[in-house]
């Protein structure tokens, strides 16, 4: 039986449906339980030598940037760091991408444009002591149901809270929302950019923050101004009415979070929608106080965990920017590692593009499964198919990801795993084992410290836990 732990802040002992069936995971069922060269089961060492010998002859051959790692989301915060170590500070490459770009790129795109680093800049509690809550691209009902449970319970203690869905469709959030604004796809960044116009037009700039903590309003407001009222209308799909509705009560409640999620991040402007949401708040002062701000909750969990420790190809640890030479001296300084890269690496698509045409000829997985949720799915298939190495790491036996693979790596489950995750609000969890790992399955940060050291690295990955 699984239960919700009541004394955690985050959600006081409430459980989706996924962290209702956990229970259903554990045991020895479809699992890998040793290592595997090809089908053979071979030993740990075996299989740790052969992954350092892959890696290390393709890099003497073909240089740092002919390998790759693919992570996850999945991943604890540890794992990831020592993931990402390796490759920046060791082999000196940037490839090394995450699941989470799937969901979080144009959001991590638009804090750094906004606030230099990939800072959510609320807390949950936020919603709560919210007046006004926008949910911008979000089901949070089926997506964030934890989340879903504490806003309605909110809005039922205090029913005077208005709740907007900006939503194409209509969702089972709707039930919960005051206001609907169906909007068409896309829209988003017109209805937001629009709103900075009326902001300004009708004197609610917030003149002393603006001033004092943010740069090119002008210029923001002369895009925005831009827009007529007709053309905010055929890019939004919104009556004129509906639009002031909505302007009017976003103007009159200080007290405003916008929630946004998928609708907003999976776009091919999802960072111009993720600016503009986050500009109206600079606008209006509405940041970084109870109640206020634009809020980005994530499609991973622990996707703020990997953003936090550079677990993408264009970030270092710590939010630091791999573009800024200072920023890669303290890395490296603190790593005392030989090398550091020095440009970002291949993001997820653009990395399986580039196994594809043989550029990265050894690629390392753990813990997702590409051939399913990265895009255009066959070519990713193809794309392994004719990679000279790929390992993969993971709890199960067999995926669509795994046939492919060359070694394959057993790594310990969610339940006999130690270490950290970080949630959307910034909240770091600790998380201790439950059960003793099935069969051979180790930790990742155990294996990918075995690798280090077998390619050279022992000083920098002599970790002995978490």
């Amino acid at each position: 039986l699984i239960k919700g732990d009541p004394e955690h802040p985050a959600n006081f002992g409430r459980l989706c449906s996924k962290g209702m069936a956990l229970g259903e995971t554990l045991g020895v069922e479809d699992r890998l339980l040793s290592p595997k060269i090809g089908d053979v089961s071979v030993s740990w060492d075996a299989a740790l030598d052969a992954v350092a010998e892959g890696f290390r002859s393709t890099i003497d051959r073909y240089g740092p940037d002919s390998v790759a790692f693919y992570v996850s989301g999945q991943l604890l915060t540890e794992d990831y760091y020592v993931a990402n170590k390796l490759m920046k500070g060791f082999i000196g490459s940037a490839n090394i991408d995450t699941n989470s770009r799937l969901c979080m790129a144009s959001s991590v795109a638009g804090h750094r444009k906004a606030f230099g680093t990939d800072t959510v800049p609320g807390a949950y509690e936020d919603l709560e002591r919210a007046d006004v809550v926008l949910l911008v691209g979000s089901n949070l009902a089926w997506c964030h149901p934890v989340l879903y449970q504490r806003l309605a319970a909110a809005k039922e203690a205090r029913p005077s809270m208005q709740v907007v869905l900006i939503d194409p469709r209509r969702t089972q959030t709707d039930a919960l929302a005051d206001m609907h604004l169906r909007i068409r796809p896309d829209g988003d960044g017109a209805l937001f950019a629009g709103l900075l116009s009326y902001l300004h037009a009708n004197r609610c700039v917030d003149w002393d923050y603006v001033s004092e903590h943010t740069s090119g309003f002008e210029a923001a407001l002369q895009v925005a101004d831009a827009l007529s009222p007709s053309e905010l209308q055929a890019q939004t799909g919104l009556s004129g009415e509906q639009i002031d509705a909505f302007y009017a009560l976003f103007a009159q409640n200080q007290r405003t979070v916008t929630v946004y999620s998928q609708g907003v991040n999976q776009s091919s402007v999802g960072t111009d929608k993720v600016s503009a949401i986050i500009n109206v708040h600079l606008a209006t002062g509405r940041i970084g106080k109870p109640g206020q701000g634009p809020f980005s909750v994530t499609g991973q969990p622990n996707a703020m965990g990997g953003r936090e420790v550079g677990g993408l190809a264009n970030m270092l640890a710590a939010h630091l920017n791999i573009e800024d030479p200072e920023h890669r001296a303290l890395v490296q300084e603190f790593w005392q590692s030989p090398i550091m890269a020095k440009k970002p690496g291949l993001k997820a698509v653009d990395l399986f593009r580039a196994v594809q045409s043989g550029d990265v000829k050894a690629l390392w997985i753990m813990a997702t499964n590409p051939a399913v949720s990265v895009p255009e799915a066959q070519a990713i298939e193809a794309a392994l198919a004719k990679c000279p190495l790929v390992v993969v790491s993971d709890v199960l036996e067999t995926t669509d990801t795994a046939r492919w693979a060359d070694i394959r790596l057993p790594a310990s489950g969610w339940a006999e795993k130690d270490g950290t995750v970080t949630n959307s609000e910034r909240r770091i969890s600790r998380q201790r084992a439950l059960v003793r790992a099935e069969g051979q399955a180790k930790p990742d940060w155990w294996i990918i410290n075995q690798v280090a050291q077998r390619m050279g690295y022992t000083e920098g990955f002599n970790h002995e836990t978490p």
